[in-house]
């Protein structure tokens, strides 16, 4: 899983973990302390991974692999947020949401597919937006980006029938993390999902229980 040690990472892996799954867990970030102490052994953690660089996607990969016999599943959860307005902003946040939220999951995706494919299958879940179906002011780069995992989840659906692996996204409404809560203080938080109840879904689609559902686009919304 990438971007394993944000909110919505480690809710997900929680989940997993709760079902005797074994994890590989990477991110951008060095792993916090805490982490590696909820997630030690028989779990893979690698933190300073640059999903932007294909050769250490690759890499990562690998060791995930090595380190567990293979694997069957890919959660893409890397990314992240800016507001920012056209007029008032710089063309380089657009180059950096795509950086972050489609270029990673492309590039994750591309490296995972050989562990895949020589497990006779397997799952690529996506974290989208339910924002990308329609930007409001200050939100056009992110949807962007968000509305490009979509579209990457529908192609690379396409590509893999055949190949017995399913790639659907999930589309969550604002997420109940502490991050949100502080950049939105008056925001009424009983509308937000979970991430727990996001974790439960990108488990399910990463079960035998969705291997008849590819190329889907799920909304979580919660109450919003």
């Amino acid at each position: 899983m990438t971007g394993a040690f944000g909110a919505l990472g480690l809710a997900v892996a929680r989940r997993f973990a709760g079902r005797g799954v074994r994890l590989g867990l990477l991110g951008r970030e060095p792993v916090p302390a805490s982490v590696r102490q909820e997630f030690g052994l028989p779990h893979v953690l690698s933190g300073g991974v640059d999903l932007s660089v294909q050769q250490a996607a690759d890499a990562a990969m690998r060791a995930v692999a090595a380190a567990t016999g293979g694997f069957q599943a890919l959660v893409n959860v890397a990314g992240g947020f800016r507001w920012e307005t056209l007029a008032e902003g710089d063309v380089s946040t657009w180059e950096l949401m795509f950086a972050m939220n489609l270029k990673t999951a492309v590039v994750a995706s591309k490296a995972a597919l050989p562990h895949l494919i020589a497990a006779g299958g397997g799952r690529i879940v996506n974290i989208g937006a339910g924002a990308a179906a329609r930007a409001a002011a200050g939100m056009g780069a992110y949807a962007a980006s968000k509305a490009g995992v979509e579209r990457l989840t529908e192609a690379l659906a396409a590509e893999l029938r055949d190949r017995n692996v399913t790639v659907n996204a999930i589309l969550p409404g604002t997420i109940d993390t502490s991050a949100n809560r502080a950049a939105m203080p008056d925001a009424d938080v009983t509308r937000w999902v979970d991430p727990e109840a996001v974790a439960d879904v990108v488990v399910f689609l990463a079960s035998d229980a969705a291997r008849a559902v590819t190329g889907a686009a799920v909304r979580v919304f919660g109450r919003g």
